[in-house]
């Protein structure tokens, strides 16, 4: 199996995109699971190359009718279990 690309996005790329990735490698060392996951800003997250994109509710309707691949909507990032239940809701579903 492939490892996934895990984008995570919020307005500038560098910000709570930086916290929610550390978050979810933070998951997926803790569940033995392998990702390459990076952050990307609202503007240009469509054009990056990824399997699944992590994003706050707000933002996600910026993109959710033009993306390619899933949009995975974070409602708290500082919520450890909906991030936690949320990445590996998507982890399971590629088996």
């Amino acid at each position: 199996m492939k490892v996934p690309k895990i984008q995570c996005v919020c307005g500038f790329g560098c910000g709570s995109s930086l916290m929610l990735r550390m978050a979810i490698d933070d998951i997926l060392k803790k569940h033995d699971l392998e990702a390459d996951t990076f952050c990307g800003d609202v503007g240009t997250c469509l054009s990056n190359p990824c399997d699944v994109i992590f994003i706050s509710r707000e933002l996600a309707e910026r993109i959710v009718d033009r993306a390619d691949v899933p949009v995975r909507i974070i409602e708290n990032f500082m919520d450890s279990s909906e991030v936690e239940e949320k990445v590996l809701e998507y982890m399971n579903s590629l088996n």
